[in-house]
Formats: structure tokens, C-alpha cells, sequence
């Protein structure tokens, strides 16, 4: 039996037409973005931002890159950061069919300030859930706040699930054609939160974790340590033991005399009797430096306390043998000359009437301790039979002084200005050495 079509009243197909021709423009109006239109009428994504920046990528996938800064220009989507290594005008061209272009989804991503990643200045750091971080810097801080803010607010915007745009590639089909073109578009996306929160708390968790170990790593070496340090045996156990022996060059004055029972140290009898047997015409005694690691190589035999023949062959040039001396006094922890004694040595050197003068220094000098006492009557005495070979060796009273000025004496705190110590040094040493015998007797002579 063939049905019969069904019968529809005039006023209902009125009212049809009529809500067609009503919906029409609402029908337009929401395909009228679908339609792609001709590939010459091709429009760019609409561009928030585009600006060269410094970039530099520092991880992939949680894996640490090594940095290299790279001038970019840098474009932002509402929901992606694109960069292209082009000028600005081919970065455009790149955003039609076909381009190529690196970026960075933002949808979960992290900004911030940084100032540890890089000794740049005006530097922000882009992390994004999946591991990979970013360096954005500009030179002008204005430029990069101005993007640190753009940034951060579509970051903002994605996360708040507002609806918001990602930058990617969309397969667009034109009507009447079988033909695929791909192009860049602003297209909405479904936000996935559960997703972006697993993500997030696993890297979270992940932090912690390695927190909790790191700080644990830490203790237990803190704790090996202080185990370490408290079975560690005495200085003193070690010298009884003859494990560490006492030095020579470093060692005060007073405690290097009493642990050699002497009043002069032994290294500066042996010093200055070898320059006395085979060294004062030597020219420029005093003034020239010898070999440095000669010198320190016989300072470590000193302080080792070995047999030591200044004679040997390895210490033929009597330049060593001074410059070692010289090195002994330079390294005393307090001089030759006691610290608390330097101000009253530089006034006594002011008197300018000489007699007076001398008599000062010579009652300032049987004040200071008698290691101290000694060791200068030995010295200076020395200095003395050096000058009386001035004809061969050219070394002056003034020579002399200038060497061992700053060598036997400085201040406690540098207070004053260097300069004009060093020049009182100098007097108080050239002014003792032309009243040697009087201060010290007729064995200078």
C-alpha cells in the first residue's frame, strides 16, 4: 500500500519559512568564520605581541641543556609563545602555510623572575609542565616586564579555564575540494585540568622528594664530619708523636727561642755566618732576589728540621741564602721590632739633634725582649761587615735601610698612610746601623 504524502497546512509552512528567513543572518553569521577563504586572501593569526628578545632553551623534557643565548623574534598566541630565528618580516611570512616556527604551549606553564639561572639582568624563566624551560631577557627592563606581564596573563587566563586560545595547527578542508591545507590558527581547545594537576603534582612531589634526599645527603655529612673531627688527635699528640713538627718560618719570636734554647734563632746564625764566609763582596748583597722555589725549597728543609748545609752545592748562590733570611724576618707574626714599640721608635727617629736621637733609640732597643734584643745586635752587626764591603758589593747605608726598613718593622693596624711609614722605617734602620756601636758595642766593628 503506497503512503500518501503527508498533508501540511499553509500556516505552517508560512511559519517555516518565516523562522528560516529570520535565522538566516544567525545561520551566516556563525559559519561565516568556517568558510577558508582563498588562498591569496590567507589571513595571519591575530598577533598579541612580536618583539626581539634574547632566548635561550635550558631543559627538555626535565633533561638540563647547555645554555646559548640567541637573538629571537618572539611572537605570543593567546595560548602559545612562537619563536622564529627570520627577520620580523619573514617570522610573518612563516605564519602562513607551510611556515615553520619552534614555540611553547602556556597552558600550564610557570613565569617567573630569575636571577640564578644566568649573570644576565632583566631575565625570566618559562617552565611548562612536560619539563621544558625557557630564558627570555632583554636589555631594557621595560620591554621584558612589559612581556613578563603579557605572558603571565594568558598564562592566568589558561588556568583560570576562561576559554582560552591555543596557537596550533589546524587542518582546514575548503569546500568542494578533497585538498588539506594546514595553517596556523587561534582555535579554542579543551582545557584537560585533571590532566595538567597530575602533571603538576608529580613534578611537585618530585621537588620534595629530592629535597627530603638532598637534605638528608647533607646531614649525614655534616655528621661524618663532626665523628671526624672529634677523634682527631691534638696538635700536641701529634708533635709527641713526632707526626707534626714545629715550623721555623711563621713561628713567633719568643716560643721559636724557647723551644730552641737559645736567644737568636738557630736559621739566622747559620744564614748570616755563610753570607759572612763566602758572600759579602757579592753584588748588590741584600738588593738582589734570588731564585724563588731555591728559596722556598730550603725554607720547607727548615721547617722540616733536617740537617741543613747552607755550603751544599744547591745553595751556591748566596742570593737564596739572603733572600731566605729576609723571608724569615717578612713571615714573624709580630717583628722583629715589637708592635707595641713601632710608635715610640718613630718618634725617637724625629729628634733631630743625632746624639740625642741615638740615645733614644739605644734605650728603646734594651727594652724589647731579649730574644728580640739579640737577634738585632746579630743582625745589625752583620749589616755593619756588609757595609765595610761597600767598595766591592755597592750595597749604602741608604740601600740597606730602604731593604730592611719595611722587613723588621710595620704597625699593628695600618692606620696612617703607608708611605710615611715606610719612610720612618727606613730612618729608624739607617739611623740605628750609623749608631751600631754605640747602641750595641765595639763588636759591630
Amino acid at each position: 500500500m503506497q503512503k500518501q504524502p503527508a498533508m501540511v497546512l499553509p500556516g505552517a509552512v508560512q511559519m517555516r519559512i518565516k523562522s528560516s528567513q529570520s535565522s538566516t543572518g544567525e545561520r551566516l553569521s556563525q559559519t561565516k568564520s568556517m568558510v577558508l577563504p582563498d588562498p591569496g586572501t590567507l589571513q595571519t593569526p591575530t598577533l598579541l605581541k612580536g618583539e626581539y628578545l634574547n632566548k635561550a632553551k635550558i631543559a627538555e623534557g626535565g633533561k638540563k641543556l647547555r645554555k646559548n643565548w640567541t637573538a629571537t623574534w618572539v611572537v605570543l598566541c593567546s595560548n602559545q609563545l612562537l619563536f622564529f630565528k627570520e627577520s620580523k618580516q619573514e617570522a610573518v611570512a612563516n605564519l602562513k602555510p607551510g611556515g615553520k616556527s619552534d614555540g611553547v604551549d602556556l597552558c600550564g606553564a610557570v613565569i617567573e623572575w630569575t636571577t640564578e639561572k644566568s649573570s644576565r639582568k632583566n631575565v625570566i624563566q618559562i617552565t611548562t609542565p612536560n619539563g621544558h624551560e625557557f630564558l627570555l631577557q632583554a636589555d631594557h627592563f621595560p620591554t621584558i616586564s612589559k612581556w613578563h606581564d603579557a605572558i603571565k596573563k594568558t598564562v592566568d587566563s589558561l588556568s583560570s579555564g576562561a576559554g582560552g586560545q591555543s596557537c596550533g595547527r589546524a587542518a582546514l578542508h575548503r569546500s568542494n575540494s578533497t585538498e588539506c591545507l594546514s595553517r596556523p590558527t587561534c582555535e579554542p581547545t579543551k582545557p584537560k585540568p585533571k590532566e595538567t594537576k597530575s602533571e603538576h603534582r608529580r613534578s611537585i612531589m618530585f621537588k620534595l622528594n629530592y629535597s627530603a634526599s638532598d637534605s638528608a645527603d647533607k646531614n649525614g655529612v655534616k655528621n661524618r664530619l663532626k665523628k671526624f673531627i672529634s677523634r682527631r688527635p691534638s696538635m700536641k699528640t701529634l708533635q709527641e708523636k713526632g707526626l707534626i713538627k714545629d715550623r721555623v718560618f711563621g713561628c713567633h719570636m719568643l716560643t721559636l727561642c724557647e723551644r730552641e734554647r737559645t736567644t737568636v734563632p738557630k736559621f739566622v746564625k747559620l744564614c748570616v755566618e755563610e753570607v759572612e764566609k763566602r758572600g759579602l763582596e757579592a753584588d748588590g748583597l741584600y738588593r738582589v732576589s734570588g731564585n724563588l722555589a731555591v728559596i722556598q725549597k730550603l725554607r720547607f728543609l727548615v721547617d722540616q728540621e733536617e740537617e741543613l748545609d747552607l755550603g751544599d752545592s744547591q745553595w751556591e748562590d748566596i742570593h737564596v741564602i739572603t733572600g731566605a733570611l729576609k723571608m724569615f724576618f717578612r713571615e714573624l707574626p709580630e717583628p722583629l721590632f715589637p708592635f707595641r714599640f713601632f710608635d715610640l721608635f718613630v718618634e725617637a727617629v724625629k729628634i733631630r739633634e743625632p746624639t740625642q736621637k741615638g740615645q733614644a733609640l739605644k734605650k728603646l732597643i734594651h727594652q724589647v725582649p731579649k730574644p728580640n734584643h739579640n737577634t738585632m745586635k746579630v743582625l745589625f752587626q752583620h749589616l755593619r761587615r756588609v757595609l765595610m764591603k761597600s767598595q766591592k758589593n755597592l750595597m749604602s747605608t741608604q740601600g740597606i735601610s730602604i731593604v730592611f726598613g719595611p722587613t723588621l718593622m710595620w704597625p699593628e693596624f695600618e692606620s696612617g698612610n703607608m708611605e710615611v711609614n715606610m719612610v720612618y722605617q727606613n730612618q729608624i734602620v739607617e739611623s740605628i746601623l750609623i749608631e751600631c756601636v754605640e747602641i750595641f758595642g765595639p763588636g759591630g766593628m
